[in-house]
């Protein structure tokens, strides 16, 4: 089924990214960058066209990022004006590399089966102090929805998830409402998530 999701975004690659390239992010921008020391490291995983990276790197931050659609990679490259990588959260190797990694609507393309392993891979690749911020839509389903799979998680799930990583902390989550007006009855679950130091 993740290999079905690839192939959507690889097929709406164009659509997708003009469809969210003029929402206005600032509100999760601000939850998130302040937390951040000035021109620290940022991975942008699962990056899509590359918004949230280049708005990152405007800000003076270093920049990396990754997705898993080829189509999505192209785009985002070319945005970002710097190689994107292609890749997986499953084949994320990073040591401490990071001080804060973004995953803006990405992780909800991960089944719910690896999210532990793939939350250990975030928190292996961040550095102490480092801030990871997350976004699922709100629910409790693994389900599939217009040729995509869907992890939905709510607060307990996100709670159980966090108790099997020694070294995240939730920092603040809260709930939010889809910024796309068609979907605005739509519900969201944002995190912010910090790697304690040692």
């Amino acid at each position: 089924m993740f290999d079905k999701t690839i192939d959507y975004y690889n097929q709406h690659a164009d659509s997708f990214a003009a469809s969210t390239a003029l929402l206005d992010m600032s509100a999760l921008y601000a939850e998130f960058l302040p937390l951040l020391k000035p021109k620290g490291h940022i991975l942008d995983a699962g990056c899509g066209s590359g918004r949230d990276a280049s708005y990152f790197k405007q800000q003076g931050f270093t920049v990396s990022a990754f997705d898993a659609s080829q189509e999505l990679v192209n785009i985002a490259s070319i945005n970002l004006q710097q190689k994107v990588e292609l890749t997986t959260f499953q084949q994320l190797e990073a040591q401490e590399q990071y001080d804060g990694i973004w995953c803006c609507a990405s992780l909800l393309h991960v089944a719910k089966g690896e999210l532990p392993d793939v939350f250990a891979r975030l928190q292996r690749a961040m550095r102490p102090s480092a801030v990871l911020y997350v976004s699922f839509k709100y629910g409790t389903a693994e389900r599939e929805q217009g040729g995509r799979l869907f992890t939905d998680l709510n607060q307990e799930l996100l709670n159980m998830l966090l108790a099997t990583q020694s070294s995240l902390t939730l920092l603040k989550s809260w709930q939010t409402p889809d910024i796309r007006p068609e979907r605005s009855q739509e519900s969201w679950l944002n995190a912010v998530i910090t790697k304690v130091a040692d």
